[in-house]
């Protein structure tokens, strides 16, 4: 919920898990690192990447 906005901050819980973790994706392993990469077409890819980059910019609690 914290990294939502607009619309999809209002979501319940149920509809934010399904749209989520349904997404179409594939998990790519090289070398060390893993990337998560998500289709294109998906409806709400857009909004996985906006919520991740959004996470990443927040501060470090600790």
């Amino acid at each position: 919920m914290l990294a939502l906005t607009g619309q999809a901050r209002r979501w319940e819980l149920k509809k934010i898990r399904l749209r989520l973790f349904s997404a179409a994706a594939r998990l790519v392993t090289t070398g060390r690192r893993r990337i998560l990469r998500l289709a294109r077409h998906w409806p709400w890819t857009y909004l996985i990447t906006k919520a991740s980059t959004r996470l990443q910019t927040l501060p470090n609690p600790g």
